[in-house]
C-alpha cells in the first residue's frame, strides 16, 4: 500500500483552509484529496471528514456512491472503459476484455508494477466515439479490441 505522507496532509488542509466557506464543498474537496493522495482511503476520508465537521459516514457515502471517486490504489495509468448504452452495444466488453486480457488483471485492479489499472465507467458524454476508452485525461474513440495492444504501447517506458 503506497504511504501517506504529511505533505500530503498539508496540502490539502491548506486546499481546505483556503476556502471561504467548507458549506456544501464536500465533493470539490474529495477531488482535491484524490489528486493529491491518488485514491481515499480510510484515513483520508477521517481526515476530510473532521476538517469539514461532517461524519466519516457521510464522506464514505459520497466516496462509495459516486464511482470516480476510489478507495484503492489505481495505477500510474488509470484505463476508464466507458460502457454506457451507445459503448456497450458497439462493443466497449470486448475492448474491456482485450485490455484485461493485455494486463493480466481485472477491472478494479491494479498490475503488479503499478503502471495500470483498469476502471469500468458509466458515460463519458463522447457516445458519438463509442465505445471510448479514457487513460488518465487522453480519450480514444472507436477502439477496438485490435487497437489495444497500440494504446498501451503509448505509456510503456
Amino acid at each position: 500500500m503506497a504511504e501517506l505522507k504529511n505533505e500530503q496532509f498539508n496540502e490539502l488542509e491548506q486546499f481546505i483552509d483556503s476556502m471561504s466557506s467548507t458549506k456544501g464543498e464536500l465533493i470539490r474537496v474529495l477531488h482535491k484529496a484524490q489528486e493529491i493522495f491518488g485514491y481515499l482511503p480510510k484515513e483520508v476520508q477521517k481526515f476530510v471528514a473532521k476538517k469539514l465537521h461532517v461524519s466519516t459516514a457521510k464522506v464514505f457515502g459520497v466516496v462509495s456512491f459516486y464511482s470516480f471517486f476510489t478507495m484503492t490504489p489505481r495505477g500510474e495509468h488509470n484505463i476508464a472503459i466507458c460502457l454506457g448504452t451507445a459503448c456497450y452495444v458497439r462493443g466497449a466488453e470486448k475492448v474491456l476484455d482485450a485490455f484485461k486480457r493485455e494486463l493480466n488483471i481485472n477491472t478494479g485492479e491494479t498490475t503488479k508494477d503499478g503502471k495500470f489499472s483498469i476502471t469500468g465507467v458509466r458515460c463519458v458524454g463522447a457516445c458519438g466515439l463509442a465505445p471510448v476508452v479514457m487513460v488518465g485525461e487522453k480519450v480514444y474513440g472507436r477502439v477496438t479490441p485490435d487497437m489495444v495492444k497500440d494504446i498501451l504501447e503509448e505509456y510503456k517506458d
